[in-house]
C-alpha cells in the first residue's frame, strides 16, 4: 500500500514512502529546514532499523552523500531534492528499493516516449501518434548532450542491482525532463526536449514535450 505525498512530509511518510512502496505522488513546496529533517530522520533511520542496506555501498559513503544533499537543500528546487533522494535509495542498488517518478498521479512531467537499449545503442520503440517520424530512430543526443554521456549522468538515479537492469529498467528515467535538469543534462527545468536522431541513414532533430501523468 501506497502512502501519498499531498502537501506535506511527514518523517515516518517519507521513509515508509523511500523504503517500503518507493512511489511519489507530488512535489511539495516546503521549506529548507523541514525537508533537512527528513533527510536526516531518514538518515538514522536507516543507519539503525535498515542497517542490511548496506551491501553494495558503506555507511560513510552514504552519509557523505547525505552530507552534500543537506548542506545544498536551500539552493535547491524541490524537484531536485527529490531526485537527490533518489540518487540516496539508488545507492543501496536493491531493484525494490526505489523511488520511482512515474505514475498517473504524481507531479513530474514525462515524455511520451518509450526507449530500448540494444546492441547498437538507444532506440525509441514506442512513442505517441504525433511523433511517429521518431519511432525506430536510434538516440544520438538529447539536448545536445551524447547519448552516452547522458545515461552516465542519469545512472546514479537508478536503483540497478545490476548493468542488465539499468539498460532494461533505467531507460524510464530519460523520460522525466525533472531528471534530466537535476543531473545536468540541461541547464534549466523544460518540458520541450530536443533530441538528435538518426534513421534511414538521416540524422534529425525532434523535439518532444512532456506532460503529466502519463
Amino acid at each position: 500500500m501506497s502512502t501519498p505525498i499531498t502537501t506535506k512530509i511527514s518523517r515516518l511518510s517519507l521513509l515508509t514512502l523511500l523504503l517500503l512502496t518507493g512511489s511519489i505522488f507530488a512535489q511539495p513546496d516546503l521549506p529548507a529546514n523541514s525537508w533537512q529533517e527528513d533527510l536526516r530522520f531518514l538518515q538514522k533511520t536507516v543507519h539503525e532499523d535498515y542497517s542490511f542496506l548496506f551491501k553494495k555501498t558503506s555507511p560513510g559513503a552514504f552519509d557523505e552523500e547525505v552530507e552534500k544533499l543537506y548542506a545544498a537543500i536551500p539552493s535547491l528546487e524541490s524537484h531536485e531534492i527529490i531526485i537527490g533522494m533518489a540518487r540516496l535509495v539508488a545507492s543501496f542498488k536493491y531493484g525494490h528499493t526505489s523511488l520511482r517518478l512515474g505514475g498517473e498521479k504524481n507531479n513530474f512531467y514525462q515524455l511520451p516516449l518509450n526507449l530500448y537499449h540494444f546492441n547498437d545503442g538507444v532506440y525509441i520503440e514506442g512513442t505517441h501518434k504525433d511523433y511517429q517520424d521518431a519511432l525506430g530512430a536510434k538516440v544520438l543526443e538529447i539536448e545536445g548532450v551524447p547519448i552516452a554521456e547522458v545515461l552516465s549522468a542519469v545512472e546514479p538515479v537508478i536503483p540497478a542491482e545490476n548493468e542488465q537492469y539499468a539498460k532494461g529498467y533505467g531507460l524510464g528515467y530519460l523520460n522525466f525532463p525533472e531528471v534530466l535538469h537535476a543531473q545536468g543534462v540541461t541547464k534549466t527545468l523544460k518540458k520541450d526536449i530536443a533530441f538528435t536522431l538518426e534513421k534511414d541513414g538521416e540524422v534529425f532533430k525532434k523535439v518532444f514535450m512532456a506532460s503529466r501523468g502519463l
